[in-house]
């Protein structure tokens, strides 16, 4: 018998996990990676049965046309952070590939949960690499810079600072915060 459910956990833990190895050698997620992880989300969505979700309790499809929902509002979400240039451009794309796979709904939940593994990864990395002071000075400047700049000239712009402390492979992150949100949050297990 096809069990659907293990088998859409597998592949979106496989296209994740694929996504932390690439991210963690060579700080980028591969467009290849991120298309295939859409059309199997896409493809999920069209064929399972119906049901709440793909990581849901009352597991099952909840369509495309929600699928594409979930994507458009995962790329709404994370947008800003590239165009802040605090997020790569393809960590926006595989959070915008998850809103195919969860939907619109859970889509605020896995941004805050990765939001805050993300924090909790910078702080790791900060203290492993002895650069916490460097990166608190950087806040400094962006946050200083940012806000005299919005009084001055009535727009936003956050500069890049002279001294950075590296880019963070945020796929972990991302992986992470999906993770909490399965096992821990949806009862997915049960």
């Amino acid at each position: 018998m096809f069990n659907w459910k293990i088998q859409c956990l597998l592949c979106l833990a496989a296209i994740l996990g694929v996504a932390v190895v690439s991210d963690l050698r060579s700080r980028r997620i591969p467009n290849a990676l991120v298309l295939s992880g859409l059309a199997l989300g896409f493809f999920f969505q069209s064929v399972a049965p119906e049901g709440n979700g793909l990581f849901h309790r009352s597991w099952g499809a909840i369509g495309s046309l929600q699928g594409f929902y979930g994507m458009g509002i995962g790329l709404a979400i994370f947008l800003p952070f590239y165009l802040l240039r605090t997020l790569g451009a393809g960590d926006v794309k595989l959070l915008a590939m998850l809103g195919v796979w969860f939907g619109p709904h859970p889509m605020i939940g896995i941004a805050l949960l990765t939001s805050l593994c993300g924090g909790i990864l910078a702080l790791a990395v900060a203290l492993w690499t002895k650069s916490l002071r460097q990166a608190l000075e950087n806040i400094h400047f962006m946050l200083t810079d940012t806000l005299v700049r919005v009084s001055a000239e009535g727009r936003a712009t956050v500069p890049t600072p002279a001294r950075t402390t590296g880019r963070l492979p945020y796929a972990i992150a991302i992986a992470t915060g999906v993770a909490f949100e399965v096992v821990l949050l949806k009862g997915w297990y049960r």
